[in-house]
């Protein structure tokens, strides 16, 4: 699969780049106290019950509270799109399924809805509205990269290379979203999904930290081609992956 292409601040983005991610959890409060110490964000309040991740003052996450306590911690990967109703509408064509429907966010924030591929992987949308999506992204405490985790890894060439064409063979891809198969890095019995990445500095000394804080290591150090990653989850059970480029 190629890769998508993006601007720094997530301006004059293609459909089908990732452009934001957010994490639900059940407490918030100690979110904000994990990832602080963790990247360096600072916070500010932002819509229903949710916050903003900051940092050097630009929006880089969002933690936001989960509205069902029988839904896992999650970190959610979003793909821009100029439609979101649209969007959702190719992807059942294209045998994935809608989770929620697209709704508006916060008063004229953008629209958002949450869909899967036809494995099950979940991923969200995200129409633009005032919130463009990323302020900073692929430096130290901001989104890096994406990685899909698919059991038919061709069956994911040709749902996404389908659905996002133009963001992932269009010229001056650069890479923020792949695919592994699962079994490469996961148990096999593990529900395709994806990972949503941050980069750190230190892959090392990020791991040693995650653990103070109470996190714990899922997947230790290993090499891909676009970096050094382990994937660790934070102390409310939300899996996500460190990248040392």
């Amino acid at each position: 699969m190629a890769e998508n292409r993006a601007s720094a601040d997530g301006t004059d983005q293609v459909e089908g780049v990732p452009c934001w991610v957010d994490a639900q959890i059940p407490d918030v409060e100690a979110g904000r106290r994990f990832y602080g110490e963790l990247f360096g964000w600072a916070f500010e309040e932002a819509y229903d019950s949710a916050v903003w991740a900051l940092l050097d003052g630009d929006r880089v996450a969002a933690l936001t509270p989960k509205t069902d306590g029988r839904m896992p911690s999650v970190w959610t990967v979003y793909f821009a799109t100029p439609d979101a109703r649209a969007l959702a509408g190719r992807i059942r064509q294209a045998g994935g399924q809608v989770v929620t429907s697209p709704v508006e966010v916060g008063e004229g924030l953008g629209t958002a809805a949450l869909v899967t591929d036809p494995e099950g992987a979940v991923f969200g949308l995200w129409e633009a509205g005032s919130h463009p999506g990323f302020g900073r992204r692929h430096e130290p405490g901001t989104f890096a990269w994406a990685e899909l985790y698919a059991r038919d890894t061709e069956a994911a060439n040709t749902f996404y290379g389908g659905l996002f064409h133009d963001a992932l063979f269009g010229p001056g891809a650069e890479p923020d979203f792949g695919r592994a198969a699962v079994g490469e890095v996961f148990a096999e019995m593990m529900p395709p999904h994806f990972v949503v990445h941050f980069r750190v500095e230190d892959c090392a000394r990020a791991l040693s930290r995650v653990g103070g804080l109470g996190g714990r290591v899922q997947v230790p150090p290993f090499e891909t081609s676009y970096g050094t990653v382990a994937v660790v989850t934070d102390n409310q059970g939300a899996s996500f992956g460190l990248l040392e480029r």
